[in-house]
């Protein structure tokens, strides 16, 4: 291998190397490696779960005030230059980049476990525990974790299509690094995004994956073995991989627009179903709290009573949002080219999230409603295991059997596409930004997810998968708030000032 291939494939191979070593480690010794893993995330968690709290609310303190600053109105590209996408299938595609998976799989069991078991300040089982589980849903999934993939995202579509530098987070690092982002500090910051892109999304796929495997255990009886849930691993990347050859405009937007679609069906059914009255009262009620309680949810870390509470779920969200944004960041930025700073941040920051609580409201709402209401005891069963909760909440449904199948079906498409925008965003970092990604390389990261998946749920399953996403994610924190300190600075930088 000679020199001049080193440097300009210094990225690829570096992480590609090391990511295959982690592979190679949870093969040959897999209780090390979740020794190892859970070590360096106790650390974490015991110094700086205060940083993930403070972190997250400056960052959507940071967008917002950038956003309604004379800066708004700056467009991502050329001044002349208008969206490429549709407002519907720009929307359609960052929402099932940036929640899909997740929201299937927490929806109706997130607010059951926080009502089954909530902070020790609380009685669980309670109206007030029940209250407390949708706030604390509203919140987990609210404006937050938006802000968070805007921070990278934004950055990004500003010095790629603005100064038309390479679509890479080091680009982003320019007004402090100068032309030093050709070299081995740039190279670093792009190492990094690339493995927090790597076990976020890791985590979410195995995440889909249990899931798939709990519904089609509980529909059709298949063994609960966890190497029927690495065969579904295995088989959803044959998929994916082909939908990454098809492209962006011909895979994931149309699979994007087929499962908001599909989710909508979802959501009217369950809705019209159940009891729509109660669930608009959870959604007005859970909204109002929110809204009045975001600061103090926001930099609470109940240090007194539930320190443990907070770190299992908020800390874990934050830390997840943040392993996911440079890969839902690069694929928001490619696909937003053309909107002006305000209108990018302004709609990632409030449609996605509408949509979000709408989903909480009917979900979580409904599944409360049948705990506290008609003596149904869902809270026990996604205490046990979470990713069976959905599926037995659909059998107080009619056509539970095709409500099942059609989340079933949600989460494939969920899975495909995400997994599918990771490995293009994958290439491009591993690509110097550039979009027209060697298939090798699409396919190196596409096995890439799926094996460290694998290991991921081998080690440890459920418990290994949070543990990667919170030890990933704590350096590419660090980058993401000297992100923000370059963005302003870049913006601040533009030849012509936009009026007051």
């Amino acid at each position: 291998m000679n020199r001049s291939y080193f440097r300009k494939e210094t990225v690829f191979l570096l992480s590609s190397g090391i990511i295959f070593l982690f592979i190679i480690a949870g093969v040959l010794q897999p209780d090390l490696l979740d020794a190892a893993a859970s070590a360096i995330h106790s650390g974490i968690l015991d110094n700086f779960s205060w940083l993930y709290l403070i972190s997250a609310f400056f960052f959507l303190i940071f967008v917002i005030s950038i956003a309604l600053s004379k800066y708004g109105t700056i467009r991502l590209g050329y001044d002349a230059e208008r969206p490429q996408y549709t407002f519907f299938g720009w929307v359609a595609m960052l929402f099932a980049a940036g929640m899909g998976i997740g929201l299937l799989f927490w929806g109706v069991s997130e607010p059951l476990v926080h009502f089954l078991t909530p902070p020790p300040f609380l009685e669980p089982l309670s109206p007030e525990s029940a209250a407390f589980a949708m706030r604390y849903a509203f919140f987990h999934w609210g404006v937050h974790p938006w802000a968070i993939y805007t921070v990278v995202s934004l950055s990004i579509a500003y010095f790629s299509f603005r100064r038309g530098m390479p679509a890479l987070i080091s680009s982003c690092f320019y007004p402090v690094l100068g032309d030093r982002i050709y070299g081995m500090p740039g190279k670093v910051v792009d190492i990094l995004a690339v493995f927090a892109t790597v076990f976020g999304t890791a985590t979410s796929l195995g995440f889909g994956a249990l899931q798939i495997h709990s519904g089609l255990t509980h529909l059709y009886g298949i063994s609960s073995a966890i190497s029927v849930t690495i065969g579904i691993i295995v088989v959803a990347t044959a998929f994916f991989m082909a939908s990454a050859i098809l492209g962006i405009e011909k895979g994931v937007q149309v699979l994007s627009k087929i499962n908001i679609l599909l989710a909508i069906v979802l959501l009217i059914f369950i809705l019209l179903l159940g009891s729509t009255p109660y669930i608009l009262n959870v959604f007005s009620s859970a909204l109002g709290g929110y809204i009045n309680n975001v600061i103090d949810l926001s930099l609470q870390a109940y240090p007194f009573a539930g320190y443990e509470w907070s770190r299992d779920w908020t800390v874990f969200y934050w830390a997840w949002w943040i392993s996911w944004s440079p890969f839902v960041g690069l694929f928001i930025a490619r696909i937003s080219r053309g909107r002006t700073i305000r209108e990018f941040v302004m709609t990632v920051l409030t449609v996605p999230t509408l949509f979000t609580f709408i989903w909480f409201s009917i979900f979580g709402g409904s599944a409360l409603y049948l705990e506290l209401n008609t003596g149904v005891d869902l809270a026990s069963v996604a205490g046990e295991d979470v990713s069976l909760a959905l599926f037995v909440f659909f059998e107080h449904y009619p056509f539970a059997g095709v409500l099942s199948l059609l989340a079933i079906l949600l989460l494939s498409i969920f899975f495909v596409t995400s997994a599918d925008s990771a490995t293009v965003v994958l290439g491009s970092l591993t690509a110097g930004g550039n979009l027209a990604v060697p298939m090798y390389k699409k396919a190196i990261w596409g096995f890439s997810l799926s094996a460290v998946a694998i290991i991921l749920l081998m080690t440890g399953g459920l418990d290994a998968l949070q543990k990667m996403a919170i030890t990933a994610a704590f350096p590419f924190m660090i980058v993401m708030i000297i992100l923000c300190y370059t963005l302003w600075i870049g913006v601040s930088q533009e030849e012509e000032r936009v009026s007051e």
